[in-house]
């Protein structure tokens, strides 16, 4: 009997082998999503259609995977990691305007390609800021540079969604860079030569260097760098205090949409990341995109900075459990122990290693030979040979490791999204055992955010006319993984929760850290330590687009000084892929997840070691 027919199946298998053929890549799989399409190395997560197949989303569907597939097949990351602007608003148009080449290549060689990615434009650029821009200072720049770029290479318009506040910036677009966006289509097949096409667009429109200008003299240039530039900061603090003359705050932040990277190439549909470089790869961002991650000097922090949120009346703290029904938070804890398998041996090396060192600190010291405490039972064989021996006691010595506890914070970011947030949660996982094991409370807290783009909060502000300085304009999500007072065996399911699509949006750190940290200050635990797993500076688009551009970043640094500086509670970070020694004091980075369990392992342990010595 022949098996019923099932035409999502068939679309499915279709699907990936297009995705594959047109992307010259065997080994590209494709997988769906209920969250936003992206791609990360062989990998590409597409929507999901309904059962019958609706034109439109087809084609919808079609187009991401096209999109990723010439990705894959036209763009030469390495290239592209070698002439990438420095981070802000010159590097999310060069990316915008990359992705448009690489699209109109694919809609010139194939018509069905091209409807299948004009109805993706259409899908993308609905959930875009663009669309709510009501002045040019509003209109994201890359992306309205990037429909722009595409309208020049495929003939094609703007979509209709987006006429409006393109055409607000375009007259200026075109009066600074009209001659050199000329010069884009005929080198659209050599992404060396488009590459330098596209510098030269920014630098006319005043946001990039001129790639024909001579360079600067070596002799006063470094001197000026070294006064401009801390070592090891990649001209981040450069690049915020030149961007400001060339762009509103509102449209630096509210690009995010399109997007604000500052690690990957990002665009709304996150095509892959590729190797850009070890030190600039983020495992998947925001909605696959790493946000930009700004990171400035801390001197820039103004005296009289207030920090403010417009509402907290959509605010939560809430339980893992309370996010998602049992069943499927099994499963999740079931994906979450697949993740273990092959990581077991290291995993459990990692705990032995750390109970070895916690439990050395904690080991009991006797003063024996004493005249009164505990009968000392190794000795009694000396009464056996000799009766008139004295019986032997012993005192237990007071050890200086004090009542401990411990707690995680983790991003729930949505750049921690693939692989960084399976480690994170794997690790929380260790810890939470082994310091469980060593008689050490351990909590484990989340932060996010309710909704991308500012949620009921952002819906309130509008409604109320749009005040001007509203402070944080986004939902709030804190989530409790598993209580200090806690049993491991009772919370390691929800730790699964971490797995599950659409949980990781954005993040306010400096708020996150104030709630954890209010928690530690309730604890009756003679030692706090609050340990922040996170992938870099606070990212929230809504508030940023309505605020100064590192709105959210002063405030986090607020919260670290004054912790660092006037709390009981000791404070480490570990970063992901970014330099949080920026922010902390105490703090440490990797650029592999992989290095996050034996870090965690480290600098606890450390911590430990100096509390017992007394430091």
């Amino acid at each position: 009997m022949p098996a019923p027919e099932n035409p999502l199946e068939d679309f499915r298998v279709a699907l990936a082998a297009t995705l594959r053929a047109l992307g010259h890549e065997p080994d590209f799989e494709l997988a769906y999503t209920a969250d936003k399409p992206s791609c990360y190395g062989d990998q590409a997560r597409v929507p999901q259609p309904t059962r019958s197949l609706p034109p439109e989303q087809v084609a919808e569907v079609r187009g991401y995977a096209d999109a990723f597939a010439l990705r894959k097949r036209h763009h030469d990351a390495k290239q592209h990691a070698a002439d990438l602007p420095d981070a802000g608003v010159g590097r999310d148009i060069f990316n915008a305007v990359e992705q448009a080449r690489i699209e109109a290549i694919g809609s010139g060689d194939m018509a069905g390609v091209a409807l299948n990615l004009d109805r993706m434009t259409e899908a993308r650029v609905r959930s875009d800021a663009i669309v709510r821009a009501r002045t040019p200072d509003e209109v994201p720049m890359a992306t309205a540079l990037g429909l722009v770029v595409r309208e020049r290479l495929t003939g094609q318009a703007v979509p209709r969604l987006a006429e409006g506040p393109v055409a607000m910036v375009r007259a200026e677009i075109e009066a600074k860079a009209g001659g050199s966006l000329d010069t884009l289509l005929a080198n659209i097949g050599d992404q060396a030569a488009f590459g330098l096409a596209c510098k030269r667009v920014l630098s006319d429109l005043g946001l990039g260097i001129d790639p024909d200008a001579d360079p600067e003299p070596d002799d006063g240039g470094e001197e000026e760098d070294a006064e401009d530039e801390a070592p090891g900061d990649d001209g981040d603090a450069q690049d915020d205090a030149g961007s400001s003359a060339d762009q509103s705050v509102e449209t630096r932040a509210e690009q995010s949409d399109e997007p604000p990277s500052d690690d990957t190439e990002t665009r709304d549909v996150d095509m892959e990341a590729d190797q850009v470089s070890e030190a600039e790869m983020g495992e998947e961002g925001r909605e696959g995109m790493t946000p930009w991650r700004p990171n400035t000097p801390l001197s820039d922090l103004p005296p009289d900075f207030d920090y403010s949120s417009y509402t907290t009346k959509y605010d939560e703290t809430v339980g893992a459990e309370e996010l998602c029904d049992p069943e499927e938070l099994t499963r999740l804890r079931g994906y979450l122990d697949q993740q273990l398998v092959h990581l077991q041996g290291a995993v459990t090396k990692l705990a032995n290693r750390l109970q070895r060192r916690l439990m050395a600190q904690q080991n009991r010291a006797w003063d024996f030979d004493q005249e009164e405490g505990m009968l000392d039972a190794a000795r009694l064989g000396r009464i056996i040979t000799n009766p008139m021996h004295a019986l032997s006691y012993k005192i237990e010595r007071d050890t200086k490791f004090r009542d401990t506890v411990v707690t995680l914070l983790i991003d729930n970011s949505g750049s921690m999204r693939g692989r960084p947030i399976s480690i994170a949660a794997i690790c929380a996982d260790i810890m939470a055992r082994t310091l469980e094991r060593c008689a050490v409370k351990t909590e484990i807290l989340g932060f996010t955010t309710r909704a991308w783009k500012g949620g009921q909060s952002r819906e309130a502000w509008l409604a109320a006319g749009r005040p001007a300085k509203p402070g944080r304009l986004n939902d709030l999500r804190h989530i409790i993984y598993k209580a200090a007072d806690a049993p491991w065996r009772r919370a390691r399911k929800n730790l699964g929760l971490m797995m599950r699509e659409g949980l990781l949006k954005e993040n306010i750190d400096g708020e996150a850290l104030l709630w954890a940290h209010a928690r530690l200050l309730a604890r009756p635990e003679d030692r706090r330590i609050l340990m922040v797993i996170s992938d870099g500076a606070p990212v929230d688009d809504s508030t940023l687009s309505v605020n100064t551009g590192s709105y959210l970043e002063k405030h986090l640094r607020q919260v670290i000084k004054w912790i660092e500086g006037r709390s009981p509670v000791e404070l480490v970070a570990i970063g992901i892929g970014h330099d949080v020694t920026r922010y902390y004091a105490k703090a440490v980075t990797i650029m592999d997840a992989e290095q996050l369990g034996g870090t965690i392992v480290d600098q606890l342990a450390g911590l430990f070691e100096e509390g017992r010595s007394g430091k």
